[in-house]
């Protein structure tokens, strides 16, 4: 009886210790780079902060290179570059966006964008004018993207 108790107590210590990395894994990381003559790229940084992302903010001369280095597709750049894991972030992607993601995982999918610059956008928010309805999409490497999900400001829509 005592090793069936034994044996049982090391199943539960193993299964917790398998489960522990992901109850105390703290925020989600975020590296991100930004040109130091734009200003909206600072909103972003700032948005993702307030949701609970820990964000290296790294200020740079040029930003394509790690654009190029993330394989983000030329169709999809905004403003800014980010990564968090193995996904690339282009542009002024809500923190709600990002959370799916690394809830799904999928595989397929390299990275997501807001192309352009939309008004309402974490970073873009314009006082008096309503926010603009905007896809976020999702990239693979091979350049596809398709629709991820559709805001109107931070809401999901």
């Amino acid at each position: 009886m005592h090793t069936l108790t034994t044996r049982r107590g090391l199943m539960l210590v193993s299964m917790s210790a398998a489960l522990l990395p992901a109850a105390c894994g703290g925020p989600p990381k975020v590296e991100a780079w930004r040109d130091r003559t734009c200003g909206c790229c600072g909103g972003w940084v700032e948005h993702l902060r307030a949701e609970g992302f820990e964000v290296d903010d790294k200020v740079v001369d040029a930003v394509g290179p790690y654009r190029q280095a993330l394989g983000t597709p030329s169709d999809l750049l905004s403003c800014h570059a980010g990564k968090i894991g193995r996904y690339a972030m282009e542009g002024h992607v809500p923190a709600a966006a990002i959370r799916r993601l690394l809830k799904e995982r999928p595989e397929a999918v390299a990275g997501l964008s807001v192309p352009a610059m939309p008004i309402g956008v974490p970073g873009m928010e314009v006082p008096g004018e309503q926010p603009s309805t905007y896809d976020v999409v999702a990239f693979t490497r091979d350049g596809a993207w398709r629709p991820w999900m559709r805001f109107r400001g931070l809401e999901v829509v």
